[in-house]
């Protein structure tokens, strides 16, 4: 792998990484995730590009760079990724873009370590999933908004407009999320979804969170987990499970299939974005909307 990310870097620096490239003044900023290239349009706005690595229903922990990706890397002013290990694929590349002094920063471990989920399974030992605080998602657009201003000073002002409006959505969102919940009794308060990504929601809004995968998807589901969530399923009364739109929808299959064998049945609430947004052109294609609609499907289900 390092030979390859080498290979393109000096292949980079010899054709300069193409001429159309080196035409744009604005800062050139590349982001892994959705919610990070989104994040870094609110806040960037008309003064940066942005191009994300990833798309729609893509799995960061699963994804590997192309040779596009390294390119884009290479070429980048700015390099934001989410960090604590979600992009588990692509730990090495961002040491070499490091390495040649190429500005990254790994956003999620802005926050203080004491914020972190622990997980004594996963490999960085905190969960990985920030984004689905809503206070976290504040705290890190804070962090981007000091990168912004790093690599662009002359345009520090407009960064910080953009920041305190986007700021004021956030709060707004907030508000209206909790209002959601609000109508859903406690004791419906139980997301089983196909993998370990919504621990902050669950401690941010009150949930009891199960998912059928560990933190990560590289962490395949067993016929024990499948048997033991079951039977939790049934305990609890349960009416819906989730799937996720980066997650194949057959892991829960599965999970509803073992319900049914046990002579209770059991619901597929909807479809929940967890490690990516909606497609372009969507309102889930931007955070708020994304965070609008995972609410809206578990409250509605779970009624």
């Amino acid at each position: 792998m390092k030979l390859y990310i080498l290979a393109v870097i000096v292949l980079c620096t010899f054709f300069a990484c193409n001429d159309n490239e080196q035409k744009s003044t604005k800062p050139k900023v590349v982001a892994t995730t959705t919610m990070i290239a989104d994040l870094a349009r609110q806040i960037g706005g008309d003064s940066v590009e942005v191009k994300s690595l990833m798309g729609s229903g893509v799995d960061p922990h699963l994804y590997k760079a192309s040779e596009g990706d390294v390119t884009k890397l290479y070429t980048a002013d700015l390099i934001l990724y989410n960090g604590l290990h979600l992009e588990g694929k692509m730990g090495e590349i961002f040491e070499q873009m490091k390495s040649r002094n190429k500005k990254t920063a790994a956003l999620a471990e802005s926050l203080e370590k004491d914020k972190l989920i622990d997980s004594e399974y996963f490999a960085s030992n905190y969960d990985p999933h920030i984004w689905f605080d809503i206070s976290y998602w504040m705290q890190i657009s804070e962090a981007l908004l000091v990168e912004l201003k790093e690599i662009d000073p002359e345009s520090a002002a407009y960064y910080e407009n953009n920041f305190k409006a986007y700021q004021t959505e956030l709060k707004n969102l907030e508000a209206e999320v909790k209002a959601m919940i609000a109508t859903l009794p406690p004791e419906k308060r139980i997301l089983v979804t196909a993998h370990d990504a919504f621990n902050y929601f669950g401690q941010a809004y009150g949930f009891q969170v199960v998912g059928l995968q560990g933190l990560s998807t590289a962490t395949e589901a067993g016929v024990q987990d499948v048997q033991r969530l079951a039977q939790f399923i049934i305990d609890k009364q349960v009416k819906a499970v989730f799937v996720e739109t980066s997650v194949p929808q057959r892991t829960i299959e599965a999970l509803q299939a073992a319900v049914a064998a046990k002579d209770f049945q059991i619901d597929i609430g909807g479809t929940l974005y967890s490690d990516a947004l909606g497609s372009k052109g969507t309102p889930e294609a931007e955070y708020i909307g994304m965070f609008r609609a995972n609410v809206s499907t578990i409250v509605n289900a779970l009624k």
